[in-house]
């Protein structure tokens, strides 16, 4: 194991530099970002708490914000991160996506008014706002999602007239397309828009808070003490930890960055293969949106959707987490055995006294659960329970909660968000 273990640090960091080169960096755009993180959270809390603005405006605003969010933090193409082109190219996105809700906000009515019957305006708007749209996706999640949308836009308007049997479609004129897809509340700025910037960023933003008051850690510390004895226990610390973290976090990246740097070194030292390490982070990490209460937003939509309670949902989608993790670490203790991992983590510290240390961390989570079990709305609850966060950081010496935090906390929750927020509307 030791003869291999440099090789793999070596590559492991060779894998993050080359991440890291397609990252745009530098004080501005860090700046920018960290900014624009604060504006939205801020607007995003007063919209949903004292806001009184039409939906379809705060719709259009929360696209265009973490639109411009995404093309702060990815580039067109890794391979012009830094040239002037991709500069070019983030300019004319950003000033788009800042007319897009302003154009919105000075013809909602005429819109209303006008239905499906377009005129110039509307006609570029629309373009512009479908075109931006597969652009983000593009950027955020890669170009599947993107095509198989272009797929269903074609099939729509140009050939799914043009087939015969149980899919042939008689067609939609592109004006229709356009509008039902921009205007029309199975759109763009539709239901699904309304639960992103209400009920999902919410709770990604009392994920960020959790996190930020020092949770992580004590997370991560109540799993290495729970799985201490136990042969393959950084293997269970990955599984453990990452399906808590996900329970509040509601992303998959958030999840992995903030458990990953842990548990990964510590399944290599104990003797996991690298590869095997990284992929149980990832697929434990992954899982958190399966764990309930945030589920990466798929419990607000299947709420909607189904009209069915958000709380029910929740307690149905418990058992089925529970398995996926319990398969999860069935494969760590087969993987455990046959690599001969040792134990690693016997520190002496027991589950108990890290709860005695840390167990105001509940106290959040405590609130949140009883406030959506006495019928709060999950964006009540959830804006409720950040403020548990900010009070109960505060029986802790080491990561109380003051101005600063507090910001940071809000341009972290809004960086989460901006992927989610991207592929939702979009």
């Amino acid at each position: 194991m030791s003869s291999t273990q440099p090789h793999m640090d070596e590559e492991t960091q060779s894998k993050l530099k080359e991440f890291e080169s397609t990252q745009r960096s530098g004080a501005g755009i860090n700046k920018a970002i960290y900014l624009i993180g604060i504006l939205m959270a801020l607007s995003h809390i007063y919209i949903n708490t004292l806001g009184t603005f039409p939906e379809l405006w705060v719709s259009a605003f929360h696209f265009a914000g973490f639109g411009i969010m995404c093309t702060l933090l990815t580039p067109a193409s890794p391979k012009l991160c830094h040239s002037k082109m991709a500069l070019g190219i983030d300019i004319i996105l950003v000033a788009a996506l800042i007319c897009l809700p302003i154009y919105i906000m000075l013809f909602e009515d005429a819109l209303y008014d006008r239905g499906v019957t377009f005129v110039t305006g509307d006609w570029i708007a629309s373009a512009i706002a479908v075109l931006l749209s597969l652009e983000l996706i593009r950027r955020t999640a890669g170009w599947f999602i993107p095509l198989l949308i272009l797929v269903a836009l074609t099939y729509v308007v140009l050939w799914g007239s043009l087939i015969s049997g149980p899919f042939s479609f008689p067609g939609l004129s592109l004006e229709t397309l356009l509008y039902r897809s921009f205007f029309s509340s199975d759109g763009m700025f539709g239901s699904i828009s309304r639960i992103s910037w209400s009920f999902v960023f919410m709770f990604i933003l009392f994920g960020a808070f959790l996190v930020k008051s020092g949770a992580g850690d004590f997370i991560i510390e109540l799993s290495r003490a729970a799985a201490s004895k136990m042969v393959g226990g950084p293997g269970f610390v990955a599984v453990l930890g990452s399906g808590l973290m996900g329970s509040v976090s509601g992303s998959s990246v958030a999840n992995t960055v903030s458990t990953g740097v842990i548990t990964i070194p510590l399944m290599q030292k104990a003797g996991f293969p690298a590869r095997f390490a990284a992929g149980i982070e990832a697929a434990a990490s992954t899982g958190g949106q399966l764990m309930p209460p945030v589920m990466g937003a798929g419990a607000f939509i299947m709420a909607s959707y189904t009209q069915v309670s958000y709380v029910t949902i929740i307690s149905v989608a418990a058992v089925p987490a529970l398995l996926y993790f319990l398969s999860v670490a069935f494969f760590v203790r087969v993987e455990a055995k046959r690599s001969n991992v040792v134990q690693t983590l016997d520190d002496g510290t027991s589950a108990m006294s890290t709860l005695k240390q840390g167990w105001h961390h509940i106290l959040p989570l405590a609130g949140l659960v009883t406030m959506l079990i006495q019928g709060f709305t999950p964006t009540y609850a959830a804006g409720f329970a950040i403020l548990i966060v900010i009070g109960s950081s505060w029986l802790s010496k080491s990561h109380r909660m003051g101005i600063i935090e507090i910001l940071d906390a809000m341009a972290q929750g809004a960086r989460n968000m901006s992927t989610t927020a991207v592929l939702l509307v979009g």
